[in-house]
């Protein structure tokens, strides 16, 4: 593994991330994924590099109210993590690697950049922090940290730089206390959420950009006790 690995996650928190974390990219041939493979579009790569900015708190109280305060908020940690990401990508390709930015979620353009059938990104970047032991699943499909529950905004760089990766925080996939909470569950406006940990995404997706007109929910968020 080279010897940068430091260099590039102090590079990554002074730029400003709150989570950092390398997953390794075989993971996602685990049996228990689903999901689109990073390798199918990019086979060349040896790491993905997550980086986590922290949604704040005071977007989230007020919802449903202040929505429109939310989604800009949310959009605000986007551009972030794009400007902190392309640096990265900057210093990797400088270093002599190759790198490019995956977008921060499957549905920040809707359907354009979505899976129209399975609305499935290229990448997972929730499976992805779950390899880079950055969190654990909550039953509202979502990255739950222990620092601040599911308040996080991703992204992820993949690169063919051999850095040393993280591994999962602990044993369990979906994080155990949420069987017995389910309050993300019983406050989704379409029921798009169970108990089971299964999600209709369509609901979702279709109350997001067709009922919001495009403004995010975030009462599954706000809901969390974590």
């Amino acid at each position: 593994m080279i010897s940068e690995s430091s260099h590039f996650r102090e590079m990554a928190r002074s730029l400003g991330a709150d989570f950092v974390g390398i997953a390794d990219p075989e993971g996602f041939n685990n049996p228990e994924y689903r999901g689109n493979r990073p390798q199918d579009f990019a086979p060349w790569i040896r790491s993905i590099m997550v980086l986590g900015v922290i949604i704040p708190k005071g977007c989230v109280d007020p919802l449903p109210k202040g929505r429109a305060e939310y989604t800009n908020t949310l959009m605000a940690g986007t551009v972030t993590l794009r400007v902190m990401g392309f640096a990265l990508v900057r210093e990797l390709e400088k270093q002599g690697y190759r790198a490019m930015l995956v977008p921060s979620e499957g549905s920040e353009f809707g359907t354009w950049y979505a899976n129209k059938e399975t609305l499935k990104a290229d990448l997972s970047l929730k499976y992805a922090a779950w390899l880079a032991g950055l969190g654990e699943y909550g039953l509202n499909q979502l990255l739950i940290t222990r620092e601040t529950g599911p308040r996080i905004r991703m992204t992820a760089i993949l690169t063919d730089a051999p850095i040393e990766p993280d591994h999962p925080s602990g044993k369990s996939f979906v994080r155990p206390e949420c069987a017995s909470c389910q309050k993300c569950v019983k406050i989704c406006p379409v029921k798009a959420l169970s108990a089971d940990g299964t999600i209709q995404p369509h609901l979702c997706r279709d109350y997001l950009f067709s009922t919001l007109g495009g403004l995010r929910c975030g009462m599954c968020i706000r809901v969390c006790p974590l």
